[in-house]
């Protein structure tokens, strides 16, 4: 005892520090992961940054080259004008104050002739600016003394810029006096002389408020350099216009980046790098302006783009040490309790393991996809089964063979895992059974033979079997004392049943079989007592009426099912499952079947499936009560002319079908088969002579001789690649009619 004492403890123990070293290795998983997180957060934010800056350059630049086109277009447009003034230069001053009063952005506009074009006059630059504020446009001469036109950049270069040129910003001291940009292009006379630069004045004071907008930070910042590096545009406002980016480059530490992006942005290239400072870095975006030969600029402190995620990193790291503390606290309380519950809980785990093993067996013998079968349109199935434990000791299951649907429900007694074996072994039989015998009778009787020889605990089951003809709707089927289903025609009734024993009762039972015929759009609603004795918390049943009224509205297989279980949860409320509940709704909607007057049949070219060709008559003779002789003289030729056709349709391996199509009028019926085989035509054999000896008849032609005696027409023709051969009958009624 002490020693198994002994044993525990160290088990105690070694689990108590084998939770203590999980705790570890989760507080470094955690710190870990935790890590991650914030990389890989960081290096996203970082990038939705980068292209938050480049979109924000990009819109001003779009921004800033809208007002240079403005301008451009501007001065390309009055062009003509220029020169059509040359001869009376007077003149020109209204194309200067034409340009400056029709284009707000142009504060200032001059058509500087070239020296010397006009003999008289060596010089001649007529200048309009108007005032920034009032608007007031004045006039002066550029020619003068004091400012020197010929030697000014805008001039020197727009005379050899055909398409323009935009000069670098300067103040224009003589001029407008304001801080300014100036776009050149010369201007040819009518011979193709230059006689002229033609000029438009850009204030640089809006550019400020472009910038404005690209800062996307609180200490982020933006610059706009000229073609030459010059400060245009700055958060200093002391830089704008007297310092360059080579001078403001040499404050920085960080040599080589700062080289690196003066070298850029000299150079017209895009792009973005890092710049380190004392304690941290910044990201400097950069992207040149088309034309002008300027270069905009965005830097952005990177404690800027990841403050916040610090910030919320920092939070998080503090609520998972306070998680971590609780895991202990709980890893303690836990281990002081462990022992009193140990045993326990493994007898739990181990039972609620193995039962949901059992339930997922038992789940996974039945049908549960529906609908079973989407290829077919004669018949439609929903069905399901909700154990009252976590395995129950219901059952239903269904198949098609040879154009028949085999379905079996069941209810074992009991509940649990016994009546779930019991459940299993009752389906792996119906289904070793039903899949060599047709008859419901038979597969009932060798169900109950085997059941009661291996029943030492006294089981038994309620079972109905039914086996259902898709071709012509009838149905046999055989019910051991399970609950009378339900079926759905032009009414709501309970299918005729005959009383028979459960299985597993009573050895040498002799069940009784029983059939029926549904047509088109009839249902069967089979059920196990679950759904009728289902109990409220009052103990009141659910019943058999309730689920017949709820059948009475016409539904799908399956919106049957969710109702009725809906009603029944709703009935039930807070009291708790009592059984087992299983459902089974089958629809039949063979669409031949829904004119009762003509009848489908399909086979396949094998001659076993005469048999089915005989039950097709019986039914159709049951239907229309033609006279019993009459209708074995219609099989009889009938049989013969499908045979014909199974063996001689079809090349031999090949598969085909062979449609058998029955139409009843009140003095005939008429049967069309057709078959999508060799072109024949058996009416074109001539007449067998009967009278002749074997030795001297010719082999064949019987079958058809058959055929013509016994009905009253029988054509052929060959249509859409079909044999198609009409047999027409007079019929008499069994009441003489």
């Amino acid at each position: 005892m002490n020693k198994q004492y002994s044993l525990s403890k160290k088990i105690l123990r070694r689990e108590f520090w084998t939770g203590m070293l999980l705790l570890v290795v989760a507080a470094v998983t955690l710190e870990a992961t935790s890590l991650a997180q914030f990389f890989f957060t960081q290096k996203s934010v970082t990038e939705i940054a980068s292209k938050r800056a480049e979109e924000n350059l990009e819109n001003a630049k779009v921004d800033i080259l809208n007002i240079l086109n403005q301008v451009e277009t501007a001065i390309h447009n009055d062009i003509w004008m220029v020169r059509a003034c040359l001869p009376i230069r007077d003149t020109i001053w209204k194309v200067t104050e034409h340009v400056v009063k029709e284009n707000p952005s142009i504060v200032g506009s001059t058509v500087a002739l070239v020296p010397g074009y006009y003999p008289d006059r060596p010089l001649f630059s007529p200048y309009s600016f108007k005032d920034v504020e009032t608007g007031e446009i004045t006039h002066k001469t550029l020619a003068s003394e004091g400012y020197d036109y010929p030697s000014k950049q805008w001039f020197i270069e727009g005379l050899t810029h055909e398409e323009g040129f935009w000069s670098e910003p300067y103040l224009d001291v003589g001029g407008g006096d304001i801080m300014m940009t100036t776009f050149s292009m010369p201007v040819r006379d009518y011979e193709g002389r230059i006689a002229a630069v033609i000029t438009a004045d850009l204030s640089l004071d809006w550019l400020k408020s472009v910038f404005d907008d690209v800062v996307i930070y609180p200490e982020a910042f933006s610059m706009l350099f000229s073609r030459e590096g010059q400060i245009m545009v700055s958060p200093v406002e002391t830089l704008v216009m007297h310092n360059t980016i080579q001078e403001v480059s040499k404050q920085f530490t960080d040599t080589a980046a700062m080289r690196d992006f003066t070298d850029a942005v000299l150079s017209g290239k895009s792009g973005n790098l890092k710049v380190h400072g004392k304690k941290s870095f910044s990201h400097v975006y950069f992207a040149p302006i088309e034309r002008t030969g300027w270069s905009m600029s965005i830097v952005i402190p990177n404690d800027q783009i990841l403050g916040d995620i610090r910030k919320h990193n920092r939070i998080i790291m503090l609520f998972q040490l306070i998680g971590l503390l609780m895991l202990v606290l709980i890893l303690l309380a836990a281990h002081r309790n462990q022992k009193k519950y140990k045993k326990l809980t493994e007898n739990e785990e181990k039972m609620e393991q193995e039962l949901e093993i059992a339930r997922g067996i038992q789940m996974s013998m039945i049908p549960k996809t529906f609908p079973p079968f989407p290829e077919r349109n004669d018949i439609d199935i929903a069905a399901t089964i909700v154990p009252a434990k976590e395995v129950g000791g219901d059952l239903y299951d269904f198949f098609i063979k040879d154009e028949h649907l085999y379905f079996c429900i069941g209810d074992v007694s009991g509940k649990g895992v016994p009546a779930s074996l019991v459940m299993a072994m009752t389906r792996s039989l119906f289904r070793a059974v039903s899949s060599h015998e047709k008859s419901p009778r038979h597969i009932v009787n060798v169900l109950n033979e085997s059941l009661t020889d291996m029943n030492e605990n006294d089981y038994f089951v309620t079972f109905f079997c039914g086996v259902l003809d898709l071709s012509n709707g009838h149905l046999r089927y055989c019910n051991a004392g399970h609950n009378t289903p339900f079926i759905l025609t032009d009414s709501v009734k309970k299918l005729p049943i005959v009383s028979n024993l459960p299985l597993g009762i009573v050895p040498d039972y002799d069940y009784q079989e029983q059939d029926t015929n549904i047509i088109y759009d009839d249902a069967l609603f089979l059920y196990t007592d679950g759904v009728t004795e289902a109990e409220n918390i009052d103990h009141k049943l659910f019943g058999e009426k309730r689920a017949e009224t709820i059948l009475h509205t016409r539904r799908s297989p399956q919106d049957h099912l969710n109702t009725i279980y809906a009603s029944i949860e709703k009935f039930v409320g807070e009291a708790p499952q009592s059984d087992d509940l299983t459902m089974l709704f089958i629809h039949f909607t063979n669409e031949s079947l829904r004119n009762p007057s003509q009848w489908r049949l399909v086979l396949r070219n094998d001659i076993k499936q005469i048999d089915r060709l005989t039950e097709f008559i019986d039914m159709i003779a049951q239907k229309t009560g033609i006279d019993p002789d009459l209708t074995l003289s219609v099989n009889l030729a009938l049989e013969e002319a499908v045979a014909n056709v199974i063996q001689y349709a079809y090349p031999e391996g090949t598969e085909g079908e062979i449609k058998v199509d029955a139409s009843a009028r009140k003095d005939s019926i008429r049967f069309t088969i057709s078959d999508t085989g060799q072109e024949f035509d058996p009416t074109a054999t001539p007449e067998t002579d009967i009278s002749l000896g074997l030795e001297d008849r010719q082999i064949g032609g019987l079958g058809i001789h058959l055929v013509r005696k016994i009905m009253d027409r029988v054509s052929y023709k060959r249509e859409d690649d079909k044999n198609i051969l009409t047999l027409t009958k007079t019929i008499r009624k069994n009441n003489g009619s």
